[in-house]
């Protein structure tokens, strides 16, 4: 009978193991948060998981650094070269959704157009979600339109992933099962969340836009995880990943009325840092309700950043664009489009906007969401994709490589210009770097750009650049308005930490961290499967695991062009952790935030 004891006891034990569940998942994306803008002050709760568990102080966002792009990149694990999705704007080619020739990703719709124009799925690659599902996890999405669905992108029957976003309940949203929508009901809340109303008010150059954040929506999404989810998925005693992608503080960011015209106080004005306190107050919420239905010890919670952002600036000294007038801009600043309307300068090409209609800058028109130039904009020799802080610059015909030289030779002497980079097959050229450099090239579905532009960017005097940064940028928001999508380090050093079971307490990470190393790590804790088909992947945070925690050597690198003719250098900083990459910033010194001596 002792052996027999013994025997069990040892069974029991050994088996244990085998039969844990896996943790569940609690992702938080606040969209457009800088890592230097948070303290006890700003953002509190925040700060508390940033305090209490592990900080990635050595945090960035992949460029092109705008929404939509690294939202696939937390949604795969993979840069931008495997997903395809290179920006929020981008050329997608023949046979897209009405002729378009560019696409805007914002969009649930859109989102759905092309992945029946890109093989069933645009990224090529599966999820961390649908991976998450398919292993028999529940899985849901709340939050801002675009990214919220690009985190499980093939589902779109309400049948597997829930997804609630700006169009819930509305036509063209996402359907939800009836259970679901009859529990909305039964907590007291609309079965659809607020319209943004007066926080998408964007203003113009004459009129100031928003001075309200986006707190009706959010609370409309933070009540139904509280409400409705928490409840369901505990109920069933099953593990879950919810993904909750906080608008602001980007969205109040971008429109924020604190500074018409103004670099100061930009995006440190009271709107934004509301905005910005209303992301950790959401945050601070779905963290009690974790507590309050006893699962906040088996919860890993994880919080990141798609991005920084910047202030927008519409000053050039050199810009053909910013010599014309404009009704719709400030005089002598720079217009939507005004990229492409110096090129066609230069070139002396035809100009269009993205729908092929002929437009004529010197009666005041411009470009707006893109930009065709060439005798017919059905078939255009040049097609450009505005992303903020970045322009991605499209060559389909066949001289394409001549044609480059050309481009790049006259976008080196603009006082906008703060980096170039070109497709490896079309260079060197000097003045840029190839564009596998920042790891836009890979296995991407989707065409590959053959120039991209990170325009210049600079501090406006307070003692942390990243913090006052301001930056060039092709956008219909005014100047002193929000912006991002440049190689600086402003728009790079985005927000990340993470507590949990699974993670180290008290734990500051000196290594180099990215939005692409989120999802293979939080696969591997959970157990989850993540199979890759491209090769430019993210690592396991494996030094901020409790199962690890071993510290990861890294090391500093620079890369620079040969000079343009007239003196024109592209710099990359960068970090190595083993042959994964990390991009600080890019560009000359004296034209981009966060280049070191």
């Amino acid at each position: 009978m002792r052996l027999g004891r013994g025997v069990l006891l040892a069974a029991l034990l050994f088996a244990g193991p085998a039969f844990a569940q896996p943790h569940n998942l609690v992702l938080f994306v606040a969209d457009a948060l800088r890592s230097q803008i948070v303290d006890e002050t700003t953002a509190p709760d925040l700060q508390a998981v940033r305090r209490d568990g592990v900080d990635f102080r050595n945090s960035h966002s992949l460029f092109p650094t705008v929404t939509t792009a690294n939202a696939s990149v937390i949604a795969t694990g993979h840069r931008l070269g495997d997903t395809g999705n290179f920006g929020n704007t981008l050329y997608v080619g023949e046979g897209f959704a009405d002729g378009a020739l560019l696409a805007a990703l914002e969009n649930d719709a859109t989102l759905g157009h092309m992945n029946a124009r890109f093989e069933g799925n645009y990224l090529n690659e599966d999820s961390l979600l649908a991976a998450a599902r398919a292993q028999g996890f529940q899985t849901a999405v709340l939050g801002k339109l675009g990214p919220a669905a690009i985190q499980d992108v093939t589902a779109r029957d309400g049948t597997a992933t829930l997804v609630f976003d700006d169009s819930t309940g509305r036509p063209g949203g996402f359907p939800l099962p009836a259970d679901v929508i009859a529990a909305i009901k039964a907590a007291g809340l609309p079965d659809k969340p607020p319209g943004r109303e007066e926080n998408a008010r964007q203003g113009d150059w004459k009129t100031p836009g928003t001075m309200i954040t986006n707190k009706a929506q959010q609370d409309w999404f933070v009540a139904v995880a509280r409400e409705v989810l928490l409840p369901r998925f505990k109920a069933t005693g099953k593990p879950f990943v919810i993904i909750f992608w906080s608008r602001d503080p980007d969205g109040t960011q971008h429109n924020q009325g604190d500074s018409l015209n103004q670099l100061v106080p930009g995006v440190n004005g009271p709107t934004s840092l509301a905005a910005i306190r209303n992301a950790s107050d959401d945050l601070g919420a779905l963290r009690k309700a974790l507590a309050e239905q006893g699962l906040a010890g088996a919860t890993n919670v994880v919080v990141t950043a798609d991005h920084g952002v910047s202030v927008t600036s519409k000053a050039s000294q050199t810009s053909y664009a910013a010599t014309l007038a404009y009704p719709d801009v400030a005089p002598g600043q720079l217009p939507p489009g005004f990229p492409a309307i110096d090129l066609a300068k230069a070139l002396d090409l035809p100009l269009f906007d993205a729908r092929g209609a002929a437009l004529k800058p010197e009666a005041g028109q411009h470009p707006r969401g893109g930009a065709l130039l060439g005798g017919d904009p059905k078939a255009p020799t040049i097609i450009l994709a505005p992303n903020g802080g970045a322009e991605h610059i499209y060559l389909p015909g066949p001289d394409a490589k001549v044609l480059a030289q050309r481009i790049v030779a006259h976008l080196t002497t603009q006082d906008y210009v703060g980096a170039l980079f070109i497709r490896d097959d079309l260079g060197p050229i000097p003045g840029a770097l190839p564009l596998s450099k920042v790891g836009l090239t890979g296995a991407a579905r989707t065409p590959t750009p053959a120039i991209t532009i990170s325009f210049r960017s600079f501090s406006t005097g307070c003692d942390r650049p990243e913090v006052c940064g301001a930056e060039v940028a092709d956008t219909d928001l005014s100047q002193g308005q929000g912006i991002h999508g440049a190689l600086s380090r402003q728009d790079t050093h985005n927000f990340m930490a993470a507590i949990g079971p699974d993670f180290k307490v008290g734990f500051l990470d000196p290594a180099p961290v990215s939005n692409a190393d989120l999802a293979i790590t939080l696969a591997k804790v959970l157990e989850i499967d993540l199979k890759a088909k491209g090769k430019a992947t993210g690592r396991v945070l494996g030094e901020a695991l409790v199962a690890d925690g071993k510290p990861r050597k890294f090391k500093a690198r620079s890369l620079t062009s040969k000079p343009a003719a007239n003196g024109f250098t592209t710099r990359l900083d960068y970090q190595l952790v083993g042959k994964t990459p990390y991009f600080d910033a890019a560009g000359a010194p004296d034209r981009t935030i966060g280049m070191k001596p």
